[in-house]
């Protein structure tokens, strides 16, 4: 990606601030994220202003977002907001999984009104923007010990911000909604 951008004169300071290439140490730019499957991640009005990647084999981390830049605050920012919204204002309620896939699958089986907070915990935005479309929020955690964490840190943050929300927990081990 950097090398077919630069060839086209787009300016390297713009892909670095753009969060699409990074520096190395002799301060030549290289793909922020190489090797990855990408997810383009979209603001509540459905413009692209960010990009979440899944390593293709091993390598960590396993995913990788876009750095917080102008554009995109990750603390900010919900996974498939735009093609929810339509189903979280209809049925009142959102529900929160961790990660891409999650949101994808559920959407591909009719559940329709999931998003996903890429992977962090719930932020205070996270609840106020959902809290303009719903009255409800069902926060559905990976059955590992990652998604009992999630849980834990985003119920202070749910009660703080006053929000009936419910916490389930999805039965057996290490399974997640895409599962």
């Amino acid at each position: 990606l950097v090398n077919c951008l630069l060839s086209q004169k787009a300016p390297a300071k713009a892909l670095e601030h753009a969060g699409l290439s990074a520096l190395r140490e002799d301060g030549s730019a290289y793909d922020y994220f190489r090797g990855r499957l990408m997810f383009p991640i979209a603001d509540s009005q459905a413009r692209v202003i960010g990009f979440g990647g899944r390593v293709l084999g091993d390598g960590e981390p396993k995913y990788l977002n876009t750095r917080d830049t102008t554009l995109f605050k990750k603390g900010a920012t919900i996974y498939g907001l735009p093609q929810a919204r339509d189903s979280i204002v209809d049925s009142r309620k959102a529900v929160i999984v961790e990660g891409y896939t999650d949101v994808l699958m559920c959407h591909q089986f009719g559940v329709t009104h999931v998003v996903a907070c890429l992977g962090t915990a719930i932020t205070p935005e996270h609840v106020r923007l959902l809290r303009r479309l719903a009255d409800e929020l069902v926060l559905l955690t990976d059955s590992d010990s990652a998604g009992a964490k999630a849980s834990e840190r985003s119920i202070e943050i749910l009660f703080q911000e006053d929000l009936p929300a419910q916490v389930v927990r999805l039965p057996g081990a290490a399974k997640d909604p895409c599962d």
